[in-house]
C-alpha cells in the first residue's frame, strides 16, 4: 500500500529535528559490539533525540558487511521498541545502499525490523546521469511504498529539478538530507526541488545548520550527539525560537570537536566521536580501515574538549 498523506505529513513532521547518527561500536578484533550500540541509542533516545540513522556515515556504513548492516538495524529497531514502551519515542530512519536490488532488499528488512524511514546513501557508480539518477532512487523507493524516503545528497551535480521530478513520481520521498557544503546552492536546490514538499535536512551536521537552517533547513544530522545529546538539542531549541546568537554559542563551543572530524577531508570523522565516547566510558575506540584510531595528540584534544564540556573523562 502507498505510504498515507497523513502519515507521510507525520514523517515530514519528525523529521524537523536532530537526526542522529549512532557510532557502531567495534572490539580490538574489529567485530561489533551489538550490545553496547544498543546501550548507545538507548542513551540518546532517552536523552530526547527522537530520530536514529543506523547504517549512517558515522556508523561505518560502508565498512560493514551486508549481515552487519542488517543487524544494525534490527538492534535499532528493538531498541526503539523498547524505549516506546517507557514512554520515549524515538523513530528509525535507516540507511540503505550500494546497488538498487540490494538496497531495496535493506529497505523492506529495516521495515521489518521496525524503521519507518529509510535514508538512501548517495549513489556510489561512477558514471551518472541526471535521469539515472532519479531511476536509481525511484527503483528504490518503489520497493517500499509505504516507507518514508529520505534522500541523501552528497554531489552539487544534482539539481533541484531532479529532486522534484523524483518527487512527483514517488510519494513517499519525504526528505532530503543535504550534504553539499555551499549554502548559496543549498538554498537554490532546496526552491528548485520544493521547500515546503519535503523536509529539507542540513547533511553537514552542527556546523552548517544554524546557515543552513536560515535558507530553509528544519533539521540536521549530527555524530556529536553521540557524545553530547544536550549540546545538539540547544542548538536545534535556538534555531527553532530564532535566537541565532543563542544557536552560535552552541556553534562555537562545539567549534573544535568538529573542526577534529573535519581535518584532513574528514578523515577523522568517526574516530573523533569514538574517541570521546571511549574517553566517557560508553564505547571502544576501534574502528575499520579506511579510519584510523585517533593519534595521542588528537586524542589529548578530545579530551580537553571534554572537560570545556564538563563531561566527567575517565582517566
Amino acid at each position: 500500500m502507498p505510504l498515507d498523506p497523513a502519515t507521510a505529513s507525520s514523517l515530514k513532521e519528525a523529521l524537523a529535528t536532530v537526526v542522529v547518527i549512532p557510532v557502531t561500536p567495534m572490539r580490538p578484533d574489529g567485530s561489533p559490539e551489538w550490545g553496547t550500540y544498543a546501550d548507545l541509542i538507548r542513551r540518546v533516545t532517552g536523552a530526547g533525540i527522537a530520530v536514529i540513522t543506523p547504517n549512517g556515515n558515522t556508523g561505518e556504513f560502508y565498512a560493514l558487511t551486508p549481515a552487519e548492516a542488517r543487524r544494525a538495524a534490527e538492534i535499532a529497531g528493538q531498541a526503539a521498541r523498547d524505549q516506546a514502551a517507557s514512554g520515549v519515542r524515538a523513530r528509525v530512519l535507516a540507511g540503505v545502499g550500494h546497488d538498487t536490488a540490494s538496497a531495496a532488499a535493506a529497505a523492506r528488512h529495516a521495515q521489518q525490523a521496525g524503521a519507518e524511514m529509510i535514508m538512501i546513501h548517495q549513489p556510489v557508480h561512477p558514471y551518472q546521469s541526471g535521469t539515472g539518477w532519479v531511476a536509481y532512487h525511484q527503483q528504490i523507493a518503489d520497493a517500499v511504498p509505504d516507507l518514508g524516503v529520505v534522500l541523501y545528497i552528497r554531489s552539487e551535480r544534482v539539481t533541484g529539478a531532479q529532486i522534484r521530478e523524483l518527487g512527483e513520481r514517488c510519494a513517499n520521498v519525504i526528505g532530503v538530507k543535504y550534504g553539499v557544503k555551499d549554502a548559496a546552492q543549498f538554498a537554490a536546490v532546496a526552491r528548485d526541488g520544493g521547500l515546503d514538499r519535503f523536509t529539507w535536512i542540513a547533511g553537514l551536521a552542527e556546523p552548517y545548520a544554524p546557515g543552513y537552517w536560515a535558507y530553509g533547513a528544519r533539521g540536521f544530522t549530527s555524530g556529536l550527539a553521540n557524545v553530547s545529546p544536550s549540546l545538539s538539542l540547544s542548538m536545534l531549541g535556538a534555531l527553532r525560537a530564532g535566537d541565532t546568537a543563542g544557536a552560535m554559542e552552541v556553534w562555537e563551543l562545539i567549534r573544535p570537536f568538529e573542526d577534529l572530524r573535519a581535518a584532513g577531508g574528514s578523515a577523522d570523522n568517526v574516530s573523533v566521536v569514538k574517541e570521546a565516547l571511549a574517553q566517557l566510558g560508553l564505547c571502544g575506540r576501534d574502528v575499520r580501515p579506511p579510519s584510523r584510531a585517533l593519534p595521542k595528540e588528537q586524542a589529548a584534544e578530545v579530551t580537553s574538549i571534554l572537560e570545556s564540556w564538563s563531561l566527567g573523562v575517565r582517566r
